[in-house]
């Protein structure tokens, strides 16, 4: 028996966040009847319904994904951009990104379909490393990078201290590649934490999650994550 949030999130139709919502609003049937309490749980056996669909019970997968510019990190789009569960045209299950790049951000990316998994990943007070690299316009100071390292406050409040290091620089362009590193993840936090300093990211990309790196990867290419790799991010996130 699990708890209904929890299979509805591993059917891949909601984050278990947005599960426990759907119950609280009425939205979910077990066997027909309306549940609108968090602590049901269920068997294998029960025909559990959202919105009066029938859920699938999707074994769960993860994915690694080098997302490209120009590529939300959505399922689908109004506007008909390109959305990353585009390069999944053979994956049965409906899988969804772990978080989110920005449209012109490219590099590592999760998705699964897996809510617990991808909520426990995204919860604020688990603090796993992201590694960044952002070509800037001008090249920062030391005392501007100290300023990041130690928090700087954007409107949605002040930063968690990240790290930087000075890749490279260019004086006759003057621009720079800066690496950085953060555990949270704000909208937009790393562009707006090089704007907050006075110098706006012409380019950035995500190259590490926790212990996950892009390594023998091109822009647009996945691979699955092996049980331990998931194991493992699990462990991280629950430290």
């Amino acid at each position: 028996m699990e708890r209904l949030q929890k299979v509805i999130a591993h059917a891949g139709v909601a984050s278990r966040r947005k599960a426990e919502e759907l119950i609280l609003q009425g939205k979910v049937k077990v066997n027909g009847k309306v549940v609108k309490e968090l602590g049901v749980k269920v068997s294998p056996s029960d025909k559990v319904e959202v919105n009066e669909i029938p859920i699938e019970k999707e074994e769960p997968v993860y994915f690694l994904f080098y997302k490209p510019r120009g590529v939300l990190s959505s399922v689908r789009d109004d506007k008909k951009r390109k959305v990353v569960t585009d390069f999944f045209p053979d994956i049965k299950q409906r899988v969804y990104p772990v978080g989110r790049l920005d449209y012109d951000t490219s590099g590592l990316l999760l998705l699964t379909n897996d809510g617990e998994f991808a909520n426990l990943l995204m919860h604020p007070r688990n603090e796993i490393e992201k590694v960044y690299v952002a070509k800037t316009k001008g090249i920062p100071s030391k005392e501007k990078l100290k300023s990041l390292e130690k928090g700087i406050h954007l409107e949605d409040g002040k930063t968690a201290p990240a790290k930087t290091k000075l890749l490279s620089l260019d004086k006759r362009k003057q621009t720079a590649i800066i690496e950085i590193t953060i555990h949270e993840g704000r909208n937009r936090q790393v562009r707006r934490m090089f704007e907050a300093i006075g110098h706006s990211v012409l380019k950035l990309k995500r190259e590490r999650y926790g212990f996950l790196t892009l390594q023998g990867l091109k822009a647009g290419d996945i691979r699955e994550l092996t049980p331990h790799e998931v194991k493992q991010l699990r462990a991280l996130a629950q430290k």
